[in-house]
């Protein structure tokens, strides 16, 4: 039998302590940076609630963990809803902000046929899509879809933030320039069109979205992802 868990919620729709996860659930999805964390007994619960969060998670960090995971961690997930920079912060537990895109890139051989798109984070709806261009690599895939949903936003005098689940991406186009072994012939004259076509855009133009890596491990597969892994 599972031993009893007490998650505190500090930051929540009704902050206080809950002995489930779903209870937990209820108060924290969908709340903007919300904070959260289970302890092993009612009595750790009660003394973090009253040290507040910052506390706590200081406390956690400082001795290595507080008893008991994060309530997220716990679950596998840290739900679909919320705001957030990222799975954890200062050893608090949040959600991603479902007000943003997420980007994906589907593939078929690396480097072969890509294709990418965007999708709204909380609909799952597809708000921009490329069609399968003949050869490229996963890498140069995502930084087109990030690129593109910057434009996208920008066009739309909107400030969300896009999720990528790539490093790699994020990084180039924080950059504005892309590192890859992908040769510039015949066969990939399609995809280094767009990629110029993209790091002009990014050389020649500003914006204040964010970008950030989707955390797989704790929110799941990233809402833009083409399931054929």
């Amino acid at each position: 039998m599972a031993k009893q868990k007490y998650y505190v919620v500090w930051e929540g729709k009704v902050p206080g302590i809950y002995k489930t996860w779903a209870e937990c659930q209820a108060q924290t999805n969908g709340y903007p940076q919300a904070r959260f964390k289970a302890y092993e007994s009612e009595a750790e619960a009660k003394a973090a609630m009253s040290r507040g969060w910052k506390a706590s998670f200081a406390l956690a960090n400082g001795s290595g963990g507080a008893a008991g995971a994060s309530a997220a961690g716990r679950s596998g997930s840290a739900g679909s809803s919320g705001t957030s920079r990222g799975a954890s912060k200062g050893g608090a537990q949040v959600a991603a902000d479902l007000d943003s895109i997420s980007v994906d890139v589907g593939s078929r051989g690396n480097p072969g046929i890509v294709e990418y798109k965007g999708v709204d984070t909380r609909t799952g709806q597809v708000i921009f899509q490329h069609p399968p261009i003949a050869k490229g690599t996963n890498n140069l895939g995502e930084f087109l879809a990030i690129v593109h949903g910057l434009a996208y936003l920008k066009q739309q005098g909107s400030s969300k933030t896009i999720y990528s689940d790539s490093v790699t991406a994020i990084s180039w186009v924080r950059k504005k320039a892309v590192a890859t072994n992908l040769p510039r012939d015949g066969s990939t004259k399609e995809i280094w069109t767009l990629v110029d076509r993209a790091l002009a855009w990014l050389h020649n133009n500003s914006y204040s979205n964010k970008i950030i890596k989707w955390d797989t491990k704790a929110w799941g597969e990233i809402k833009a992802d083409y399931g054929r892994k």
